[in-house]
């Protein structure tokens, strides 16, 4: 990311350590992965989840935190193995059902994080406990 006056740094808890970079993919309520999205296609397929329809693929995934069933982590194990994880996962709080996916998957992630300073299509950058935040163009 290009150093810059528009860059917001904001410090979290690492729960697997890494670097990524991406375009934020926002949701302001929890995410199942067992049942909630596709491992085959990447995209929230829970009904009336304010991301159904969108694909996971490559973003920084932002929400407050994981729900549903342990048999998520496998969920997000295989969206990686297929090439259609997220680039980084940030948390408002971490629970085990994601962290254990997220490492189990080697996906950088980060908790304890103001996800309100964060908005889908910003491009963000995690580096372990550091989020750096590019707001996206346009506003």
């Amino acid at each position: 990311m290009a150093e810059g006056s528009g860059l917001r740094r904001l410090h979290g808890r690492v729960i697997n350590a890494g670097q990524a970079q991406g375009v934020a993919l926002v949701s302001d309520e929890a995410i199942g992965f067992l049942g909630g999205v596709d491992p085959d296609t990447g995209v929230v397929v829970e009904s009336g989840h304010p991301l159904q329809g969108q694909s996971v693929a490559g973003r920084v995934l932002v929400f407050p935190q994981g729900k549903g069933s342990t048999v998520g982590s496998y969920t997000l194990f295989r969206l990686a193995q297929n090439g259609l994880g997220p680039a980084a996962i940030i948390n408002a709080r971490s629970e085990a059902i994601v962290a254990v996916g997220a490492i189990m998957a080697g996906i950088p992630m980060v908790d304890l994080v103001d996800i309100t300073q964060i908005e889908s299509g910003d491009r963000v950058g995690v580096d372990g406990a550091e989020v750096v935040v590019e707001e996206r163009s346009g506003g």
